[in-house]
């Protein structure tokens, strides 16, 4: 579930609110997104994943956490950790040739 969009990080640019299927945010002039429909996310990851400042925190858990905030979600490096894990973003190497999908319809091919 979506936790937090980082006021210090963000550039509001939007993208998160734009890639939403769910239609979780709300845009706000001159200032970060809101979170204005947290129980109506998905836990997708998309906002996350194509947010280019990794500004966005997605927690893997269904329901809202409590106590979450910006300073320590940055000392353990969990914001843009989804982004990071799946190599997503600048000085990340792409890892889809390693994904066993990609293997096995590259064997068929041949």
């Amino acid at each position: 579930m979506i936790e937090l969009v980082s006021e210090s990080r963000c550039i509001k640019c939007n993208i998160c609110v734009n890639v939403c299927p769910t239609n979780v945010f709300d845009k706000v002039p001159d200032a970060p997104p809101t979170i204005a429909r947290q129980s109506d996310c998905q836990t997708c990851f998309m906002c996350e994943l194509y947010c280019p400042v990794d500004a966005l925190y997605v927690a893997p858990q269904v329901e809202p956490l409590t106590a979450i905030d910006e300073e320590s979600l940055k000392e353990t490096e969990l914001l843009g950790s989804y982004r990071r894990n799946i190599g997503w973003g600048r000085g990340n190497t792409n890892t889809a040739k390693q994904d066993s999908t990609y293997q096995l319809l590259k064997a068929m091919k041949s």
